[in-house]
């Protein structure tokens, strides 16, 4: 799950981590109110949208050259002026796409003298099962242009869960930030504070890009982005009532309910799998075959009936899915659940589009005879391959 940057910034400040004061604003005529309270002199109006790049992202039906979706301003009328203007539009960055975010939040936040940029940030290494972080003298720039560029430039290490975090890492940050003296006992003070709120708030990654040095010597997070692993949300009630579903595709929403792998693709064929591998494969042999899937979705090895025909009714709400591949493999999951699960799908919103059905495994004869006996014009596969080269034809034939 993730948060805006004003929701992360909130998060950073229970752990006693260094940020600028601000104000979130939802509606044009909040932002005078906002600028008051900051006081200036300097006001930053920020886009709060699950996506980066905002800084030269630019907004939907803007003339060439206006301002993105974070600008800086000495003047409290142009805090309004900004306000109006990117309240309600929509924001196009290099993470969202063409189709672009609209923008609900604003956060105006005070100014900050800035000597130098940085960046860090944490998440889980999953090769090790530690936490790792990735510190730069690159700061404000897109790490993965410096990645390529100029990797010298990155320092990463890992944290031992069983030491947790230590002295000496938080050297390991001054160092390759080039701190020292005040400066780099600040840098050990902030590194056990972000390893504390990553580790108490299941945070899955962690990004300050950037983290400044300011005009007077001390060590802010200017930008702050976190994802949380959905696994451990049940333990944190305060960071479920963060989420904004708003910046989450309504399919996806609604399969989080009943615990299902979706995520939303721009294809047109949609796919019903069990198992995440299975899913992938069954994504690649279409796109050989010549179409693009519209979605991942795994129904996992235990699924219920129920979840199975929640999932092919996520599938048909999709208005771009010209036809429907499932591909089961039936180990813990068994093909009679499956085919019972499709049956009533089918009978509650209908079928519009080619249905190729491909079963294999436990209770395979079982799901076939429910399937055929049931009436529905389904396309039957006997493999992998079959069944991607029959949704595939299916489809350009419609």
């Amino acid at each position: 799950m993730n948060i805006h940057e004003y929701q992360a910034k909130g998060v950073l400040r229970e752990f006693g981590l260094p940020v600028s004061r601000g104000v979130a604003i939802f509606k044009p005529e909040e932002a005078a109110a906002a600028a008051d309270e900051l006081g200036g002199p300097v006001w930053v109006v920020k886009s709060q949208i699950h996506a980066g790049g905002r800084g030269k992202g630019t907004f939907k039906g803007a003339p060439a050259g206006a301002k993105g979706g974070v600008r800086v301003t000495k003047s409290k009328d142009e805090v309004v002026q900004f306000a109006s203007e990117m309240l309600g539009g929509t924001l196009v960055t290099v993470q969202t796409g063409e189709a672009g975010k609209q923008v609900n939040r604003l956060y105006i936040e005070e100014g900050a003298a800035i000597a130098a940029e940085f960046y860090l940030s944490m998440l889980v290494d999953r090769a090790t099962g530690q936490v790792a972080f990735v510190v730069s003298t690159e700061g404000g720039m897109d790490i993965e242009q410096v990645a390529h560029d100029t990797p010298e430039k990155i320092v990463t290490f890992s944290v031992d869960p069983a030491t947790g975090i230590m002295p000496h890492h938080g050297r390991a940050v001054a160092k390759a930030l080039g701190l020292s003296g005040a400066q780099a006992k600040e840098a050990g003070e902030l590194t056990e504070k972000l390893y504390r709120a990553f580790t108490a708030k299941d945070m899955s990654m962690l990004e300050i890009n950037p983290l400044v040095l300011t005009g007077d010597g001390h060590l802010k997070c200017l930008d702050a982005k976190i994802s949380f692993d959905s696994n451990a949300l049940y333990r944190h009630p305060d960071i479920v009532a963060l989420r904004d579903e708003t910046e989450e595709d309504a399919k996806e929403i609604e399969a989080s309910k009943y615990d299902l792998a979706y995520i939303a693709l721009d294809g047109t064929i949609g796919c019903m799998v069990n198992g995440a591998g299975l899913a992938m494969a069954t994504l690649d042999i279409i796109k050989l075959y010549g179409e693009e899937p519209a979605n991942f979705l795994d129904v996992g090895g235990g699924a219920s009936e129920e979840k199975v025909t929640a999932a092919f009714k996520i599938i048909t709400a999709d208005p771009q899915v010209k036809g429907i591949l499932v591909n089961i493999f039936g180990g813990i999951m068994k093909c009679d659940v499956i085919a019972r699960g499709v049956i009533a799908a089918v009978k509650a919103v209908g079928l519009e589009v080619p249905l190729v059905v491909r079963l294999e495994g436990t209770n395979v004869e079982e799901g076939k005879e429910i399937i055929r006996s049931s009436g529905l014009n389904v396309i039957p596969a006997d493999d992998l391959d079959d069944a991607a080269q029959k949704i595939v034809a299916a489809v350009k034939g419609a």
